[in-house]
């Protein structure tokens, strides 16, 4: 399931509609009926596991967006995919595998085959950390605000308090299922009464109503490893959303998002930046002020060097975030044209410019090279 687009399993694009889902969900679910498939009952027993992992998934606004954003794994981990019915093993169909699909379809909430449903686990969220390079390089720690629900301290997550009485659900008889015919459907869906729990507490805690959390601003200091860069994810467990009456709380997802540097650019563990130098320092050489994340070093430039020439500082690049090794720095020179000359410089160039050509040397290597393929390329016409 992992590599597989849920989008196409359903047969839907990515913006569909809760409703268009739930159609092409309906479809399906008729499809796949084992009447309709008595070859290869085997075959559409595991496409309806699979059309109902993707369904699961993408009915649930928050699942669909964790899905979008970082893939199967981080969706499922709501919950989403697991405990599937099967076919009947005989002859006969089991119509209950079909309880939950019909009970989204027609309005109800999901039950749990076999009994009243676990308490919810919370779901699992995500969370954008903007940072600087040098941030992202050097590490620390982020201080973050996510709106989310958190356990209610008044009843510790119970959702009761101690004058609260749990008593089984009259609507269901703390089955946490009622069952309804469709047609030659027998379905059982979740309880409307208690929510599919089974079970009524009576005089519940007055903060959170029942539930066991409420919702709030949740403030987390977030250690951000060194190295870490672009499209990271940093996954901080038990810190999403709390799970309601005391179930686990889901986990959160920090994704890394580094700004775009003013003189940098990073590339894995190695940093590169564009330097301008004078014709004259790269004619003459000299030594130039390079900046590094780590301060000012010294570059000393040689003579005659040609404009997009790199040069390589072991080690002023990016400590690596999963090994002990250090990326280098590139910098890559690019020679400026001088601008808003005087008369008297432009006659000095120019007087220097008729020298270039004295003495049979010659002093643009590339230049003399490019005009001898030319003259050669026209006389091979």
């Amino acid at each position: 399931m992992a590599d597989k687009d849920l989008y196409k399993i359903l047969g839907v694009n990515k913006n569909a509609t809760q409703e268009e889902l739930k159609r092409a969900y309906r479809k399906l679910t008729m499809e796949l009926h084992p009447d309709r498939n008595p070859d290869n009952r085997e075959e559409a027993e595991r496409k309806f596991k699979e059309m109902k992992a993707a369904y699961d998934i993408l009915s649930d606004e928050q699942k669909r967006a964790t899905y979008d954003r970082y893939g199967y794994d981080a969706a499922s981990g709501n919950g989403a995919g697991g405990g599937f019915g099967g076919f009947g093993a005989g002859g006969g169909f089991n119509a209950d595998i079909f309880g939950d699909i019909f009970g989204d379809i027609f309005g109800g909430g999901r039950g749990n085959r076999g009994g009243a449903r676990q308490q919810t686990r919370g779901h699992d969220l995500a969370y954008e950390l903007d940072l600087s390079l040098e941030e992202a390089v050097n590490g620390g720690e982020k201080r973050i605000r996510i709106p989310t629900y958190v356990r209610c301290e008044t009843c510790s997550g119970s959702g009761a308090t101690e004058k609260s009485v749990k008593r089984n659900c009259s609507g269901c008889n703390g089955s946490g299922q009622i069952r309804m015919q469709q047609g030659f459907f027998s379905i059982a869906q979740a309880c409307p009464q208690c929510g599919g729990r089974g079970q009524i507490i009576e005089n519940p805690c007055t903060n959170c109503h029942g539930d066991g959390r409420v919702k709030q601003q949740k403030t987390l200091n977030v250690n951000i490893p060194a190295g870490v860069d672009n499209g990271d994810r940093i996954r901080l467990s038990g810190e999403g959303e709390a799970g309601e009456r005391g179930a686990a709380a889901g986990d959160l997802y920090v994704e890394i998002r580094v700004r775009k540097h003013p003189i940098f650019a990073r590339e894995g563990d190695n940093l590169h930046c564009a330097m301008p130098i004078s014709f004259v320092t790269a004619a003459l050489g000299g030594d130039l002020e390079v900046p590094t994340l780590g301060g000012r070093v010294m570059l000393t430039v040689p003579p005659e060097t040609q404009t997009g020439k790199t040069f390589r500082l072991k080690g002023k690049g990016v400590k690596s975030v999963r090994s002990r090794t250090t990326g280098d720095l590139y910098c890559t020179v690019n020679i400026e044209t001088p601008v808003n000359l005087s008369k008297a410089q432009k006659d000095i160039l120019a007087d220097f410019g008729k020298t270039l050509n004295e003495g049979g040397k010659t002093h643009a290597p590339k230049e003399k090279g490019f005009l001898d393929s030319v003259k050669k390329f026209f006389d091979n016409l």
